[in-house]
């Protein structure tokens, strides 16, 4: 989180949101957040709605994606589309900032505090970017860290559980989701999601199993998606690297974005799909021969989604689940990756606070038949114990729940540990035996 923005061409030199570093130079920028706090030591207060004109941000177009899952995926599609078509982008979310295809900082939250996201779409619009693409977090709508942001499009993926340690129900968080909705602002909605309700007005829709506005007439998911999709008079054809069901949603729901909020043809932005090769530990092979994917998973949505992408395989399935998150989806993923599966290995995941052991027993409470089940905690030693089970031949190692992820998190410490850097060197190391 940052501590001041240093602005140009004002009477005071910086903003701030945090009173502790008010001085004569900084304005004290007021939001919900933090109007009560003490803010005498700033040379005076700004409210957080002026941020856009100080800034000068109307010349920006801002796109925001929410959802359980697709968020990274859609929102990255999105920026290569854009950034393909010839246009100046910026893209904030789980994998870092960038603008026109340079990353600018490292990963952070999903969404960012407000003044962080202001920061980052001020430099957006200094480096002349038309578009800033940005996940939006169901914390983040709680938290109302997009207090005051214009959306020129909000978009939605699905809505299924999670994050229930902090929002406690499934009827709260769906609400949640449901609440950045609730406009009047251009959205683009996948109505084939049971649990969405939105304001019509300006509303589109995308969808695979119903009419719409963006409707896949038909589809592959062999070799990649491919697919036809219509909007209004035009129909054009789209070819995709990414693999699975979820990821023809995630391809609609970024063509449908483009264009609405562009002039280009169909034609024109189905030609830009194929050029995207996916994201970083999402879906991502680590190992044709054999076959190793890594994915960040974490969800019994995210599971079923992966695991059904593959079942035309032999699977082994290596996973664990997050500590100090929601327990409740921890039998879900344990009941889903043994009926997708012929092998499961679990293991630890990121513990933080919480036993591994205890986790590991909360996922096997979901799971019947504990044949073909292994419990290694060694989150490495069961990776090599996937790889030793896997059919050369017909068989795929799924490594879920942490995806691109550098480092594993026990208790407050991060050490070293990326699965796909993990998977190679162990497959480098099996065939110099």
């Amino acid at each position: 989180m940052i501590k001041k923005i240093e602005i140009n061409n004002h009477e005071y030199k910086y903003l701030t949101d945090d009173s502790r570093f008010c001085d004569h130079e900084t304005a004290f920028v007021v939001s919900s957040q933090n109007k009560n706090f003490n803010s005498e030591n700033c040379c005076c207060r700004v409210d957080i709605s002026d941020l856009s004109e100080i800034f000068g941000l109307s010349q920006i177009k801002i796109i925001g994606i929410t959802g359980t899952n697709g968020k990274t995926t859609t929102s990255s599609l999105i920026y290569s589309i854009l950034l393909d078509l010839g246009y100046k982008v910026a893209l904030q979310g789980t994998r870092g900032f960038f603008i026109n295809d340079k990353q600018i900082e490292e990963r952070t939250l999903t969404t960012p505090a407000i003044l962080d996201t202001y920061r980052h779409i001020y430099q957006a619009v200094d480096d002349g970017c038309q578009f800033f693409v940005m996940e939006v977090s169901s914390h983040a709508i709680v938290q109302k860290r997009i207090e005051t942001l214009d959306f020129a499009i909000k978009i939605h993926t699905n809505i299924t559980g999670d994050h229930l340690d902090f929002h406690k129900t499934m009827g709260e968080y769906i609400n949640v989701k449901n609440s950045f909705f609730a406009d009047e602002s251009l959205k683009l909605i996948n109505s084939d999601d049971k649990y969405i309700k939105y304001n019509f007005i300006n509303g589109f829709i995308y969808s695979v199993e119903n009419g719409g506005n963006f409707k896949a007439l038909a589809y592959s998911l062999k070799d990649g998606v491919s697919g036809v999709l219509q909007y209004k008079s035009e129909t054009e054809d789209f070819h995709s690297q990414l693999y699975g069901l979820f990821n023809l949603y995630n391809i609609l729901g970024a063509i449908g974005a483009v264009k609405l909020l562009t002039d280009k043809s169909l034609r024109d932005i189905c030609d830009q799909v194929e050029n995207f090769g996916g994201v970083a530990g999402r879906m991502e092979s680590v190992s044709r021969e054999p076959l190793i994917i890594v994915d960040f998973a974490h969800t019994p949505d995210g599971f079923e989604q992966v695991l059904s992408s593959v079942s035309n395989r032999k699977i082994v399935t290596v996973f664990g689940a997050g500590g100090d998150r929601d327990r409740t989806k921890r039998p879900l993923m344990g009941k889903i990756a043994k009926n997708y599966s012929e092998h499961v290995i679990m293991t630890s995941d990121n513990p933080r606070n919480e036993d591994p052991d205890q986790i590991i027993n909360e996922i096997v409470s979901g799971i019947e038949d504990m044949q073909n089940v292994e419990i290694i905690v060694d989150r490495k030693k069961a990776i090599s114990r996937g790889i030793d089970l896997l059919d050369h031949e017909n068989g795929v190692l799924m490594i879920l729940g942490k995806g691109d992820e550098p480092y594993q998190i026990i208790y407050d410490k991060y050490f070293s540990f990326d699965d796909r850097e993990i998977a190679r060197e162990l497959i480098k190391l099996k065939m110099e035996l």
